[in-house]
């Protein structure tokens, strides 16, 4: 969906990424609004280095450069450096493409990831509350001593996503917080750093051994990033696909798709040691968390890591098997379309008797959609509550 976000600078064409004319979701809402009227009337368009996290769709990058560009224009020189660290491979294709759409060059934001280096010193912190508690808890501890005395750090979000523990990891990393009235059910967190505060260590990354149920990786030692899914424990769809997955020898080339810490490619790799096992996620910290997980597990292996949309960019007619867990939320939004669309990546770079095994809920039906992109869908095992289920590309 491409729609006007109304800032207090500027109106900007913004739209989620990959576009999708059936999305109706907007690539913003109520609380980057809250975020930015908050700005304008506090801070100065000079205000010092300026870092966006969180960020879901690149609205506030996008804003905030804006405004430092307009700043410059009119003073004839640089505005203030915006930097974003984001962990998500959509959110950074997202704001590069808000940022042309709207006439900013790319080169006026620094584009980080959450394994990037952090900037050494932070003026303005900005932090978009994400899903993931953990993953704020480790950003705050990365981004705390590039803090001064000075720094503004104002967090937002909305109020079903701002909760005591929110509040919490800000007082004990950052410093001192306290909560905004609420707007259209948003609400701003504001901390005042306290750099010689004792903030504790950084706990990120988990690493612990798999449960003995977890059949071709039970015992074995995993990793897990701040933000993978599940990062404290196996989670039990994961632990019934891996009593299910197909084993060698001879699966030849595997995708890992959307493959979290790596535990179903992993085990993939232990039962074929001939097989070509490429892990692929749109989240750094997930792919990270793989690599960890595979050369923690097969040391002297060869397999490949990849972040990236899905399957894009992959040649098609490349892979033997797509083994997958496919997430049914974006962010808060409970959506088909990221399984939707690695179904049809899957039957693209599969070749022709190559098979896609995924596991799902039972309600979520995913054997119908896999009937309309592969013609045929088996149910390969349930319980009562998942389904692994098998379709083969036919020509």
């Amino acid at each position: 969906m491409n729609d006007r976000f109304t800032t207090p600078w500027a109106e900007l064409a913004l739209s989620r990424f990959p576009r999708d004319p059936r999305d109706r979701l907007r690539a913003w809402d109520a609380s980057d609004e809250y975020l930015l009227r908050h700005l304008a009337d506090t801070v100065p368009p000079g205000g010092g280095a300026v870092v966006v996290v969180g960020d879901r769709w690149g609205a506030l990058t996008t804003a905030l450069a804006a405004r430092a560009a307009g700043a410059a224009g009119a003073a004839g020189g640089a505005g203030a450096p915006v930097t974003q660290i984001t962990e998500s491979f959509l959110t950074r294709e997202a704001t590069r493409a808000n940022l042309a759409a709207n006439g900013v060059a790319e080169g006026a934001v620094t584009l980080l990831t959450t394994r990037d280096e952090p900037p050494g010193r932070v003026d303005v912190l900005l932090v978009r509350v994400p899903k993931s508690l953990a993953l704020l808890e480790d950003q705050l501890h990365r981004l705390a001593p590039a803090l001064h005395e000075d720094s503004l750090v104002v967090g937002t979000g909305m109020v079903k996503e701002i909760h005591t523990s929110t509040l919490d990891l800000f007082e004990r990393i950052v410093g001192p917080t306290r909560t905004s009235l609420a707007e259209r059910k948003a609400r701003l967190i504001f901390a005042s750093p306290a750099p010689a505060a004792d903030r504790g260590t950084d706990p990120w990354p988990l690493r612990y051994s798999l449960p003995q149920d977890a059949a071709l990786v039970a015992g074995r030692p995993v990793v897990n990033h701040a933000g993978v899914f599940c990062a404290d424990r196996l989670d039990i769809g994961t632990r019934f696909f891996l009593q299910h997955l197909p084993t060698g020898p001879g699966l030849g080339r595997v995708v890992d798709l959307g493959c979290g810490n790596g535990v179903v490619g992993t085990a993939v790799a232990l039962a074929d040691p001939t097989a070509e096992v490429l892990f692929t996620d749109e989240s750094y910290q997930a792919v990270a968390s793989a690599e960890e997980t595979y050369r923690a597990n097969v040391p002297d292996g060869e397999a490949s890591f990849r972040v990236g949309d899905g399957l894009e960019g992959l040649p098609a007619d490349s892979a033997d098997l797509v083994l997958s867990n496919p997430p049914f939320h974006s962010h808060q939004a409970t959506t088909d379309a990221v399984a939707r669309r690695m179904f049809q990546g899957a039957r693209r770079v599969l070749r022709p008797g190559g098979e896609l095994w995924i596991v799902g809920n039972r309600h979520l039906g995913y054997h119908v959609k896999l009937r309309r992109v592969f013609g045929n869908a088996e149910l390969v095992a349930s319980d009562p509550k998942f389904v692994v289920l098998r379709a083969v590309r036919r020509g």
